[in-house]
């Protein structure tokens, strides 16, 4: 496997690539080898996605090692996935969308047979433009691809091909072990100038064959132009909810979910007495995506129940809600602890299941790592303005880096 399924895999892969944070990595980051070549990032983020390693424990070790300074262009990496989450969870709406625009341009297929045709081709790697049959290839065997790879295939999708972003979004939701709903989503709206009004991103031969060293020739012609997409109206921010606080003198459960497997590394304001995770990550993720993601909850839940002391139990994610209210009833519990989610299907669920636990005298609090309470706030406009407030989150106090 390409990439650390456990938190001492992740924290052995970041010690291995820390000396290639600095200038190196400004130097040759939006180079890619492919999936046999040497990489020129570290391939953690989907180690970052599910929180084996945070990201500021990456941000942290990387200026450690190089200085704020040598370090700068890795850590701004490491934060837009930062500032996509902060922007989208202002934004909800965007993300209800994107959902709802999948499934009636799914349903739109089955009415227009060139596009449907365009469609099945592009996800079969079967347009006839090299670097793109060979990063679909790439994609479905892997489960990755090269951030700057991301641009120009989305590109191709929707200038050359004439393919809707939100179907191609749909497409890497599916596959990237990397993907949460707001870099991918979001990341597909810039290509098409939807985040940046009127800013478009267009993938150009020349630049494929250098970023590759000449792996693709690219003599397919690619789209000379990129119009923008029909602009769309950007709901204003709402704030982020205030953070939940834990009462300690609670009988209290601790409750992993997939979007955070490494809870036990945060001072937990309350003593659990039961443990769990759910059964799997749900939707429907190629199955590398479930694997991979089932492993790294399997760890996060070994990881916990060593450091507490607890037998940890898995609940039916088929059945979710009953599951967590019998569980919550077999050992008594007043109070069950989980990580805070962002915008996703996790929250979505939990937005369901609070009500309900509440309605069995049981709290449903949702824990939130400082990092995010600090940096969410200011991802208000674009990732410009965010950079302002990296140092403040470079400075939060070591708990807040696990």
């Amino acid at each position: 496997m390409r990439f650390p399924l456990t938190r001492t895999e992740a924290l052995a892969r970041l010690t291995e690539f820390l000396p290639l944070a600095g200038r190196a990595y400004a130097a040759r980051r939006n180079h890619d080898g492919g999936p046999d070549g040497r990489a020129t990032t570290s391939l953690l983020s989907p180690a970052i996605r599910r929180r084996l390693v945070s990201e500021a424990e990456v941000a942290a070790a990387a200026v450690a090692a190089h200085g704020f300074g040598g370090a700068e262009k890795f850590v701004q990496e490491v934060c837009w996935r930062t500032y996509w989450v902060g922007w989208l969870q202002q934004r909800p709406e965007i993300w209800a969308r994107w959902q709802a625009d999948v499934v009636r341009m799914e349903a739109m297929l089955a009415e227009d047979g060139k596009w449907q045709r365009r469609y099945h081709q592009a996800m079969a790697g079967q347009t006839g433009i090299d670097c793109f049959d060979a990063w679909v290839a790439e994609l479905q065997e892997t489960g990755w691809l090269h951030n700057h790879v991301r641009m120009s295939f989305a590109s191709i999708w929707c200038f050359t091909l004439r393919l809707p972003w939100q179907l191609g979004a749909a497409f890497f939701y599916r596959h990237l072990l990397d993907a949460c709903p707001a870099s991918n989503t979001l990341g597909w709206r810039w290509v098409v100038g939807l985040q940046t009004a009127g800013k478009t991103y267009l993938a150009r031969a020349d630049l494929i064959r250098d970023l590759s060293g000449g792996r693709f020739q690219v003599a397919a012609p690619l789209a000379r132009e990129a119009a923008p997409w029909p602009t769309d109206i950007i709901p204003p921010p709402i704030p982020p909810a205030p953070v939940q606080h834990a009462d300690p003198a609670l009988r209290t459960g601790l409750f992993i979910t997939s979007e955070d497997v490494s809870l036990e590394t945060l001072p937990l304001p309350a003593s659990p007495v039961a443990l769990a995770a759910t059964s799997g990550i749900g939707g429907a993720p190629a199955p590398l995506k479930r694997r991979v993601a089932d492993a790294m909850l399997a760890d996060g839940v070994d990881r916990a129940a060593h450091r507490l002391g607890l037998a940890p139990e898995r609940l039916d994610e088929a059945d979710a809600v009953e599951a967590m209210r019998a569980w919550a009833a077999r050992h008594r519990l007043a109070q069950i602890i989980t990580a805070d989610a962002p915008v996703g299907p996790v929250k979505d669920r939990l937005d369901v299941l609070a009500p309900v636990l509440a309605g069995d005298g049981v709290r449903l609090v949702r824990l939130r790592r400082a990092w995010d309470d600090v940096a969410w706030p200011q991802a208000k406009k674009g990732f410009f303005p965010f950079k302002a407030a990296i140092p403040k989150l470079l400075a939060l106090p070591p708990a807040a880096l696990a």
